[in-house]
């Protein structure tokens, strides 16, 4: 039997009117910061690898605040710890709820699209607590689905994967890949996000030239490279400059991060929640961007613990809150993550699954236009501009598409 809400953005998240004595200022802020934290810890573990990354921490912070809504315990405290989660339960959760209301444009149209859903799949059969599931519904929007994973774990895998192919347009198309889930699994909680929005200021076309893009250890490759001469918000650090450049309605902007210096990504990583703080200011730019296209998947049980959360992966995690017997833990937090950036605008979707077993005015002269030439490995967020909530975060390292 279903119990589910229609949802839309869910980010790390849930709706309005439940608020309580909870403002939407100061507890929505610490939200948007534990948020942004828990997205640079991320980074500062996945970007250890070379190449192209891509994730959202928007969507694996929200399944993982879903998760924590029934750990005890020790594991709470873990959890807590690595989300950055310093509110209690109730106000956090009403904090979320708040933050998404507002991203989420109170109800109101947009001139983008900006999605996200969160469900729980449950095996048929077994209670959990009422506490738990109405928690979830009620901040989260995520309905209880039922499915038999002990007696078909196949079919109750290409339910999930048909769930998160639907809310993420086609992009993620098999987020639970085969063996994810077996005979053991009793709780799977999923949360999905999509977005596609136009440029404020489109790049022509006619304008992207193929040229040389410089990767790591000095060799070049060529690529389609965009171009334009617009006003921009714009900064510069300590090696670095940064580049905003907003979708239409100015809710959303992608933020560009790029090294002075061809092989300044890695001291750039260093600064990275430092340099993506920055406040810029509008000038004239000259942009090149090259086009781009990829697609990033993890299992990141390794990730989290070694963030601080490692006792949800072991037979001594506690989420009696879930079921009220215990004998839960995670097998696997699986995440996937899509961006095309392109001369029209962006899209990107992502998803998480957390499996769990038994036992996520008047003109003055312009100056001379700013240099932006993004034609070596840079790092890029798509963010929500009134509060600064990281929706995605990557580094280009050699630009595919």
């Amino acid at each position: 039997m279903s119990r589910r809400a229609a949802f839309l953005l869910t980010l790390v998240c849930v709706t309005s009117g439940c608020l309580g004595a909870v403002t939407k200022g100061e507890r929505m802020d610490e939200v948007v910061a534990a948020n942004n934290q828990f997205a640079f810890d991320l980074y500062a573990q996945l970007g250890r690898e070379p190449g192209n990354l891509f994730f959202s921490p928007y969507s694996l912070s929200t399944a993982l605040a879903m998760t924590y809504a029934g750990a005890r315990g020790e594991t709470a405290a873990q959890m807590a710890k690595t989300l950055h989660a310093k509110l209690p339960p109730e106000q956090l959760d009403a904090a979320i709820h708040a933050l998404v209301r507002r991203i989420g444009g109170e109800g109101g149209t947009r001139p983008y699209e900006l999605a996200a859903a969160n469900a729980l799949w449950a095996q048929s059969g077994l209670s959990y607590q009422d506490d738990f599931l109405t928690r979830l519904e009620r901040f989260y929007g995520a309905g209880l689905h039922q499915l038999d994973f002990h007696a078909d774990p196949e079919t109750a895998r290409r339910t999930i994967n048909a769930w998160v192919e639907e809310q993420t347009r086609d992009k993620i198309r098999e987020l639970l890949k085969s063996g994810a889930i077996t005979g053991d699994t009793e709780l799977v909680l999923t949360n999905a996000i999509y977005f596609k929005g136009r440029w404020q200021d489109a790049f022509p076309k006619g304008r992207t030239e193929e040229g040389d893009f410089f990767v790591p250890k000095g060799s070049k490759t060529r690529v389609p490279l965009m171009h334009q001469l617009a006003r921009f918000p714009y900064a510069e650090g300590s090696g670095f400059q940064a580049l905003e450049l907003p979708y239409v309605g100015n809710d959303l902007s992608l933020l560009v991060l790029l090294p002075k210096q061809r092989d300044g990504l890695p001291d750039l990583e260093r600064e990275l929640a430092t340099a993506s703080a920055m406040r810029p200011a509008v000038r004239e730019v000259d942009v090149t961007l090259p086009r781009f296209k990829m697609t990033s998947g993890f299992t990141l049980n390794d990730t989290l613990s070694a963030l601080g959360m490692p006792m949800a992966f072991t037979a001594r995690a506690d989420f009696s809150g879930m079921n009220g017997r215990g004998g839960l833990s995670i097998s696997a937090v699986v995440h996937e993550a899509f961006v095309d950036v392109n001369e029209e605008g962006t899209e990107a979707a992502a998803a998480t699954g957390v499996v769990m077993l038994r036992s996520l005015a008047v003109k003055a002269p312009r100056p001379e236009p700013v240099i932006f030439r993004a034609d070596h490995p840079f790092l890029f967020l798509i963010r929500e501009t009134k509060s600064g909530c990281i929706l995605f975060l990557g580094r280009v390292n050699e630009p595919k598409g």
